[in-house]
């Protein structure tokens, strides 16, 4: 019977690719487990198992007095064999259940070893089945995924990963990108049914989706020619993607857009719908910002880098497009820029700046002023003289060794009137 149970044992072994000695390791720590609970072993229990007659052998442990260690834990016990009759009924059933767990988790270590370096691609996948907190999507034969949409107000340490309106249907295919592989041999507390749950995690509302979606249309994105510089997204509703081309004869935003539309056309098609702009990168941070409240027109852009702030003037009927419906437009590109902007209509800057004193600019030195000009001479009758001044001097020759100060006070008090 003990060798059946064996040859049975080692024939699985093989079929599901299950190294035998490391099996039996396992059966013999859970039939310890189990020996010293049925038999209420104080000191636990130890089991072995033949290797060719496959008879289990149980052994109650006794410490030795004299084997403690300084941290008080004994390391020499005392084995006393305490082998019941029917031990193959027992052995049975948690070679079963060990084979389960070790074939499970074999599996999620492949699929760990072969996803954990695909995070951020794309997969496709046919929806299996779809609950209130969670859509499996089959990605292939034998490899599952999930794609999680918890009421984050319930669990606020899940993930929401689906688009505000979207439903999925059984047998639906739909695309996603990889966020995370949860990893078997993680000492980190699990979630809640997280060995339950596929090992992969994916996502629908990551804005690495959009990234990869446009690899898939525009060939020039896939070689690299084109650049993908920033993405801001609101999922399901409105996304803005930045572009840039290597190439000075390329247009970046017709590539990415394509004939009449048709590849950015896809791509919203594959979003359910969600709105998607292309826009310029540029290095110029106020042209950058300019292109990225597209498609209002801007008027002017004013840059603080030191405070990360852009001042945005736009035409009074451009005010409201810019801005966009609960501020969708003006909060997407500050997220695609990275700048803080502020939007002001022309008549609202005009006013601000009405309003703002002037400040004059202080009097020129005339004495470093090279253009000619008149002596400041005035004689006692208030006759001004019309000699030109000579050069670094206010008065003339006539009047600079003489009488250059006769005219007092007062004669510097009106020479600005009389120049």
């Amino acid at each position: 019977m003990a060798s059946d149970m064996m040859d049975a044992l080692m024939a699985l072994c093989q079929e599901k690719h299950i190294d035998q000695l490391y099996l039996i390791d396992r059966l013999e720590q859970s039939l310890a487990k189990s020996y010293a609970e049925i038999l209420h072993l104080d000191w636990g229990a130890k089991v072995t198992i033949d290797r060719a007659t496959g008879k289990i052998y149980v052994y109650k442990l006794t410490p030795i007095d004299d084997s403690m260690d300084e941290e008080g834990n004994y390391t020499e016990w005392e084995e006393t064999d305490v082998t019941p009759k029917d031990t193959s009924r027992i052995a049975a059933q948690h070679a079963k259940a060990e084979i389960n767990a070790i074939v499970r988790n074999s599996a999620r270590e492949q699929i760990y070893e072969e996803f954990s370096g695909r995070i951020g691609d794309i997969i496709t996948g046919t929806v299996l089945q779809s609950t209130p907190d969670f859509t499996i999507v089959k990605i292939r034969e034998g490899v599952e995924a999930e794609l999680p949409h918890f009421d984050q107000r319930r669990y606020d340490n899940e993930r929401n990963e689906r688009p505000q309106g979207e439903r999925y249907m059984h047998n639906q295919r739909l695309k996603a990108v990889i966020i995370d592989v949860r990893d078997p041999n993680s000492t980190l507390p699990p979630v809640r049914g997280e060995h339950s749950r596929p090992p992969i995690v994916i996502s629908r509302t990551h804005p690495a989706l959009i990234k990869r979606l446009f690899e898939l249309e525009v060939p020039e994105i896939y070689e690299g020619t084109v650049e993908v510089k920033s993405i801001a997204r609101e999922p399901g509703q409105r996304s803005k993607v930045a572009v840039h081309s290597l190439d000075d004869r390329l247009d970046p935003v017709g590539a990415c857009v394509g004939p009449k539309g048709s590849r950015v056309r896809t791509v919203v098609g594959e979003l359910r719908g969600e709105r998607v702009d292309v826009i310029l990168w540029d290095e110029d941070p106020a042209a950058y910002v300019a292109n990225a409240l597209s498609p209002a027109k801007v008027t002017r852009v004013l840059i603080d880098e030191d405070k990360n702030y852009a001042g945005v003037i736009v035409p009074d009927d451009q005010l409201s497009l810019a801005i966009g419906k609960e501020g969708q437009n003006a909060r997407l590109a500050a997220r695609l820029t990275g700048w803080h902007i502020d939007i002001k209509s022309e008549s609202l800057a005009a006013d601000i700046l009405r309003s703002v004193p002037v400040v004059e600019p202080p009097a020129e030195d005339l004495l470093a002023d090279d253009e000619p000009r008149r002596c400041s001479h005035v004689d006692a009758e208030g006759v001004a003289c019309r000699n030109q001044a000579r050069p670094g001097s206010r008065f003339c020759g006539l009047h600079d060794e003489g009488d250059a100060f006769d005219g007092g006070a007062d004669a510097f008090d009106d020479a600005e009137d009389l120049i």
